[in-house]
């Protein structure tokens, strides 16, 4: 599984990018990150259309989608390495997560995707929310491959 996180903004150096790249070398899938300027005028509406076609242009060809918004479904982390198994099983190498700006995503990127997910009700800052999706895909990994799980 190749997997392509594309987030709006730009992550700084400091203990967040830190931890995203420990769980991104700790994930036996290899991880791309692609990092999109966010647009800082005109209404938000226009804002979030603009973001989402430079979003659009990163996206590998047949990839699963998953979007990352406050109003998806949440999952367990089981189901949530059961998902990823299934599209594998499907034949699907590519999987793209998208993280939106101050404003979200899209509505159009919402209705594309194949999975709206929320890691939870609360706003996190975009930063938290790179690294719970790395330690996520990682904690999903060493589900399926067998090792113990701290809920067993």
């Amino acid at each position: 599984m190749r997997v392509t996180i594309a987030a709006v903004g730009r992550e700084r150096p400091g203990p967040t990018r830190e931890l995203f790249e420990e769980y991104r070398r700790r994930c036996p899938w290899p991880i791309r990150l692609v990092e999109i300027a966010p647009r800082t005028s005109g209404p938000p509406e226009r804002r979030r259309a603009e973001e989402a076609e430079r979003l659009k242009a990163a996206l590998p060809r047949d990839a699963v989608l998953v979007a990352l918004d406050e109003s998806g479904r949440s999952l367990t982390s089981r189901a949530f390495a059961a998902r990823i198994a299934a599209w594998q099983r499907q034949g699907r190498s590519e999987l793209v997560f998208l993280i939106g700006g101050p404003e979200g995503l899209d509505p159009a990127l919402l209705d594309r995707a194949d999975l709206v997910l929320a890691l939870g009700r609360m706003t996190w800052p975009h930063r938290f929310v790179r690294v719970l999706l790395a330690e996520q895909l990682y904690r999903a990994a060493t589900i399926q491959a067998g090792h113990p799980y701290h809920r067993d």
